[in-house]
């Protein structure tokens, strides 16, 4: 089955590749552009989640709760989860959306590196996995054309400045999946909440992980990083969903603390 669902990716970037002329970084965006329509529901899904939540911390109610069980973390929990449920609110809805592209990376990765194949076992792979589109005629496509701008798709990118090697690709895709992580997130959220606790470590952790995978896997993936990240957070602005207020507001602390802060 999961050797299938990577044999539909690759196939479909070549499919792409063929289409736009051999390059193979367009393919790789267009890719993502229909990854990203294939996945609306759940970003429709994360973004009322998000909308939700934020209404949530001005509920009268909540904020009660939020004071009276403010010394008794498992009280506090049960009812916040009451709530959610009365509500029908997922907590951790806005992570399903980050989390389902666990597989979509796996696969990606694997359709790249069997796409820019060099070897005679690896365009054996390739060959078996353009399968999946019986019409490709991979004779007429390999070897692929891996050059992108000034990357090699295939390799992790890296530019020299001043003598130094700078993960340029690595760095956006860091700030970029920081950027949309933050837009998703309440307007004000409480660091009791379990909610904001998960999602405030999912804005940590996330940029850091998948700037990592730019940093080590091929720049192809880092270009697939990129454009989701930036049709993301394109998809909030268009539709008044973005919190460009949470962006300057430092992990794990809420707008009102800071407020509060600078008041002394």
């Amino acid at each position: 089955m999961w050797e299938l669902f990577i044999s539909v990716f690759t196939s479909a970037l070549l499919w792409i590749y063929d289409i736009v002329f051999h390059n193979f970084g367009i393919a790789i965006i267009l890719f993502t552009i229909l990854i990203r329509i294939v996945t609306w529901p759940l970003n429709a899904q994360q973004m009322k989640g998000a909308a939700a939540m934020q209404d949530l911390q001005n509920d009268k109610d909540w904020q009660e709760i939020q004071k009276k069980y403010a010394k008794d973390k498992e009280k506090l929990a049960q009812e916040q989860m009451r709530v959610y449920k009365e509500k029908g609110i997922n907590p951790f809805g806005s992570c399903l959306p980050t989390l389902i592209q666990f597989p979509i990376i796996i696969a990606l990765y694997q359709s790249i590196t069997r796409a820019l194949a060099v070897t005679p076992f690896g365009l054996l792979q390739l060959s078996r996995s353009g399968s999946a589109f019986s019409f490709l005629d991979l004779s007429t496509l390999i070897p692929l054309n891996s050059k992108f701008l000034w990357m090699d798709l295939g390799k992790p990118e890296s530019v020299m400045i001043l003598g130094f090697a700078v993960p340029t690709l690595a760095i956006i895709v860091a700030l970029t999946t920081y950027v949309q992580s933050k837009l998703t997130m309440p307007a004000t959220p409480n660091t009791n909440d379990q909610s904001a606790a998960m999602t405030n470590m999912m804005s940590i952790y996330m940029p850091l992980l998948l700037g990592y995978f730019a940093l080590t896997f091929p720049s192809g993936l880092a270009v697939y990083f990129i454009t989701s990240n930036l049709l993301g957070i394109a998809q909030y602005a268009m539709q008044g969903k973005a919190n460009w207020r949470n962006v300057l507001t430092l992990p794990g602390r809420s707008n009102k603390q800071l407020a509060a802060k600078k008041s002394k």
